[in-house]
């Protein structure tokens, strides 16, 4: 790597701890800097509620907002790539959709002998709740997924085999919310907001490891990455093992989306638009700069939507989806508007 991509590297690592620090200290409560150094450190605050709030509360959510916005941010780099797509995100697979539907069974049916069962079996899985759940339904629609992977040749079929499952899993969905009561409605709409409160300490360890495992899998294919670009037929004809190179880019996808999914519900946008930020930023399409790139770069959007969601100072929460939809929307109609309308893929 050169001097001016190491730069970067360093720029977007000194933001992403500033970042971190801010996510730590803010919140209802500010913490002063110093006190958050010390307990991080493995002190103890001069207030005692406040070591607990930065170990139980803001630690915690702080690293579910890196290891999102990193999975994310590459998951969406890996999708675009594939499907040489501008537009296409980490659930363009209908993983999103299959843990929405994994959730929609716990939440919706519950009392029911469907909901009773469900349980039973979400509770394999460690008894994590809705991340149990949406575990399962990501599961399912990945093991299609793979299924219809190693068969197609054409990245165009998997895509709308991959839209049509997550139509499936969104029509099963409408159905449970149209039986469904109130509050267990109410209930189901509070996960999809999107949240990075949700992960419990003794369960950070798990989704770390799981983003990180998946992560580590999109970085294999880097090199051949590079080569798709140039298209299907040139990269065959030096030595490239397409079907090998899409079966690891999607396992990998599916693999962060349907954990992060899992965890923190239906993240919006910052899979679309992370990956285009680091392109511009490094103006380069290596995708052994651009994965690290759009790691940090994930991570860090992640980690300052959450600051503002808090309201830092208010006792108050926006949804996470609105700050990432007022971000990532922008950036998206930036896209469109400086390509020219026959670069533009469906």
């Amino acid at each position: 790597m050169n001097r001016g991509v190491m730069l970067r590297f360093a720029v977007q690592g000194a933001a992403l701890l500033v970042a971190v620090a801010a996510s730590i200290s803010l919140g209802s409560v500010w913490i002063p800097l110093d006190e958050v150094a010390r307990v991080v450190g493995g002190g103890e605050a001069t207030v005692a509620v406040w070591t607990t709030v930065i170990q139980q509360f803001r630690v915690p959510r702080t690293l579910t907002a890196l290891l999102a916005g990193a999975g994310l941010g590459v998951s969406g780099l890996v999708m675009q790539t594939l499907f040489r797509n501008p537009l296409a995100g980490p659930f363009v697979l209908g993983i999103s959709s299959g843990a929405g539907l994994g959730v929609a069974l716990l939440v919706l049916t519950a009392g029911s002998a469907v909901g009773g069962v469900f349980l039973s079996v979400a509770g394999v899985f460690g008894g994590l709740g809705h991340a149990g759940a949406a575990t399962l339904g990501a599961a399912a629609v990945l093991a299609g997924v793979l299924l219809v992977a190693r068969r197609l040749s054409s990245m165009t079929l998997l895509l709308l085999l991959g839209v049509l499952f997550g139509y499936a899993a969104n029509a099963l969905t409408t159905v449970l919310i149209h039986f469904a009561d109130a509050e267990r409605i109410q209930s189901y709409l509070r996960w999809t907001f999107g949240s990075f409160s949700h992960v419990p300490v003794s369960e950070l360890w798990l989704m770390a490891l799981l983003v990180l495992g998946g992560t580590i899998v999109a970085f294999i294919p880097a090199h051949s990455l590079n080569v798709l670009l140039m298209g299907d037929h040139y990269a065959a004809s030096v030595g490239v093992k397409i079907a090998r190179v899409r079966f690891v880019a999607v396992s990998a996808t599916a693999l962060l989306s349907g954990a992060i999914t899992a965890y923190c519900g239906p993240i919006g946008f910052v899979g679309v638009a992370v990956p285009h930020l680091a392109r511009s930023m490094y103006s380069s399409s290596d995708h052994r700069v651009l994965l690290p790139a759009t790691a940090l770069a994930g991570a860090l959007i992640a980690v300052l939507a959450d600051i503002i969601a808090r309201l830092p100072g208010t006792q108050y929460v926006l949804p996470l989806n609105a700050v990432t939809a007022l971000f990532g929307a922008p950036v998206v109609a930036w896209v469109l508007l400086r390509r020219r309308p026959n670069e533009v893929r469906s």
